[in-house]
């Protein structure tokens, strides 16, 4: 795997977590003779892997009923497919519709060792983040009672204080709709010990810093999600896990659900086993997530149906009410947009609008377990899905963003997007617009390096459409843009939209999109910070420094072969030693960060549960005995140019004097000396 490739998935789990294609035709794999209920269950053959390629085939194409009959139909046919090609072990989908549970059905295994089928109300799923809408639940009962208000400053409910940033304070919309500024953190936030951290001790110890004034950038944010949850305890005077069980987890009858980790000696035997892939077949530890409240939700599928039901009849389920109506509809209601008529948060849900619907939802990841949830509220109905596979490149992500597109392309089918005229600035806006862009959902402390290197890039094509980075169609392609106004683009043959938003000078700010779910913004670089610069000048400073020492180390060969030394001034040859000597320490701290962040694209838990932290460490050290090794690189090259060396000597010292001082600039500029391991 290369560097790129490298941190490109790493930074998949933590930018677009909960984003983002698909798998092709193949005949039905056998299952047993199943009737499509709730209880169902599908039975597939042996799992093998299949190669990916086109859903076309797997979607209807005209307009069909949502009911029991034609959903079994459609979803046996496309689930048990999707998970053969994707490598994924099992899953489950439940919907809802009017307030009743219109189908709920598992497919392929809980345990593959075992052969045990995934049942909807016997297996039990991690949901991830999609946890999260239980605790912003949790906040909107105590808005509600009047406990709490959305626009105070957190801290007069906190028993630590957030330090000011610009000004502004972060209050609960904010932190409800991932604008408190905080930066990104993975630290700690999944493990495999068994060992929760204690939610009051988490949120002391592992503060972030801000990077942007609260309200105005939308970064998600797992820790202010875990610093709700923190309030709802303080506010409530009970325990969160507590808090939950007795005013949502109940009331809901969600008997068979929890935040609790590890779990319930009553719960643990009802847990599905998790996998890399179903054709490896290696069962997975039970992941630990901290802060809880941000995602360590486990529950079934038929659980889940009871909070959809709930959420969709405006906090009504049976005879018990968990929210007011008034509050749950201010809870559904967008709060803000990146770019006008794009979709954004709610409050905790964000909008994923489309197909002429209002659709509210969250989506969810650990490490093997993946869920999405999807609310249409104008149609009160509600889909569910969760897999415990991450699958291969055709896996979980890709099943449920196929299979929810799938879904609304047969139920609420639209007329195809108007065929606005292009722009006839296109061309102009395309350039205007080409660069480098980075995710404000990032971490500028310890992994500043990690992140620049994940730079989105935004490409002029000759006829004025453009591509931007990382936004790819399902099959993996890149989808191209076309200008339809000022600076607004859409999807060539989609329906897409991508804005980009340029600020009171006409610079160009930043861009956001509706083709992932709007969990951040892309702001725009330029100059040295830029990746297009980093990869050339980098490139070329380490090629530089490695001439430099193979240079030095063969003429030490040849001169060794031939018994002869280097005729040089003693104090010439001092400072040249020096030089080669610190060039050798500049090379190996690049090398060794570089090495680093391969690591940790293969292997996510040195930064999960912090491994990297004594590797960060030893290269801070190396990197500043390196910095002091550039100044000896500069001191011999004057030495040089003083002793009136040969020009090929002398153009060769400048040329490694000047790419070592850009590497030493790299080093500082993207804290590779900070000694900072908050990440």
């Amino acid at each position: 795997m290369n560097l790129r490739s490298s941190v490109t998935s790493l930074l998949s789990m933590f930018m677009f977590t909960m984003a983002t294609g698909v798998m092709g035709a193949q005949a039905p794999m056998p299952e047993s003779a199943t009737t499509p209920n709730v209880s169902g269950v599908t039975v597939p053959a042996p799992i093998t892997p299949v190669p990916a390629g086109s859903l076309a085939d797997l979607q209807g194409a005209s307009t069909h009923q949502l009911t029991n009959e034609d959903l079994s139909a459609f979803l046996d046919g496309f689930v048990p497919i999707a998970l053969a090609r994707g490598d994924v072990a099992g899953g489950v989908v439940s919907v809802v519709k009017d307030g009743k549970v219109l189908f709920a059905k598992g497919y392929g295994y809980a345990d593959l060792e075992k052969r045990t089928p995934v049942e909807v109300d016997r297996t039990s799923f991690r949901i991830g983040s999609t946890s999260k809408l239980f605790t912003w639940t949790a906040v909107m009962q105590l808005v509600e009672q009047g406990k709490l208000d959305l626009d105070a400053d957190v801290n007069q409910y906190l028993d630590f204080k957030i330090p000011p940033y610009q000004g502004k304070p972060i209050t609960l919309r904010n932190i409800m709709t991932h604008t408190p500024g905080f930066e990104d953190t993975a630290k700690n936030l999944i493990s495999i010990d068994g060992k929760p951290v204690n939610l009051e001790q988490y949120m002391k110890s592992h503060l972030p810093e801000r990077i942007f004034p609260a309200g105005e950038v939308v970064a998600y944010s797992n820790y202010g999600c875990g610093l709700a949850g923190y309030i709802v305890q303080r506010v409530s005077g009970q325990d969160f896990d507590d808090y939950v069980d007795q005013h949502i987890f109940i009331p809901l009858d969600m008997q068979h659900s929890t935040f609790r980790q590890p779990l319930p000696s009553a719960l643990a035997p009802l847990m599905s086993e998790s996998y890399k892939t179903a054709s490896d077949g290696k069962q997975q530890a039970f992941e630990i997530i901290s802060p809880a409240p941000a995602g360590a939700v486990t529950a079934t599928a038929l659980d889940m149906t009871h909070f959809m039901i709930a959420q969709l009849q405006n906090g009504l389920y049976g005879n018990n009410r968990i929210l007011q109506q008034a509050t749950a509809v201010a809870m559904h209601a967008q709060q803000r947009t990146e770019a006008p008529g794009l979709n954004g948060f709610a409050l905790g849900f964000y909008h994923e609008d489309s197909h002429g619907q209002r659709i509210i939802g969250h989506a969810g990841d650990l490490d093997y377990f993946h869920t999405d949830l999807h609310l249409l509220l104008d149609s009160n109905v509600g889909i569910f899905m969760s897999f415990n596979s991450a699958g291969n490149a055709g896996g979980a992500h890709v099943i449920r963003t196929a299979l929810f597109d799938a879904f609304l392309d047969r139920y609420y089918p639209t007329a195809p997007a108007k065929n606005l005229p292009t722009a006839s600035t296109a061309k102009a806006d395309a350039a205007r617009v080409a660069g480098w862009y980075l995710a404000s959902r990032r971490n500028d402390s310890g992994m500043r390096m990690m992140y620049a290197l994940g730079q989105n890039q935004v490409q002029a094509l000759p006829d004025g459409t453009i591509i931007a980075g990382g936004i790819n169609n399902a099959a993996g392609t890149p989808l191209h843009w076309r200008e339809i106004g000022p600076l607004q683009y859409q999807e060539v043959n989609g329906t897409h939209k991508l804005d980009f938003v340029a600020d009171a000078n006409g610079n160009i700010d930043y861009w956001a999109t509706d083709a992932v779910v709007p969990v951040m913004i892309f702001q725009r670089l330029n100059g040295l910070h830029a990746l297009g610069s980093i990869k050339l000048l980098g490139a070329l400073g380490l090629l530089v420094t490695l001439l430099a020492l193979l240079v030095w180390f063969g003429g030490w060969l040849v001169r060794r072969h031939y018994r002869r030394t280097l005729e040089l001034p003693p104090q010439l040859l001092r400072s040249r030693l020096w030089s080669r000597l610190a060039t050798l320490v500049l090379f190996g701290t690049l090398v060794g960060w570089l090495i680093l962040l391969i690591c940790m694209g293969s292997n996510p838990y040195l930064l999960l549960q912090g491994t990297a932290v004594p590797w960060m460490y030893l290269l801070s050290v190396l990197g500043v005995v390196a910095l002091i090794g550039v100044l000896l690189i500069v001191i011999h090259t004057t030495r040089c140019w003083m002793a009136k060396r040969s020009r090929w000597v002398l153009l060769g010292e400048t040329v490694l004097a000047f790419f070592a001082v850009y590497l030493a600039w790299l080093i500082v500029a993207f804290g590779m000396v900070s000694f900072n391991v908050r990440f």
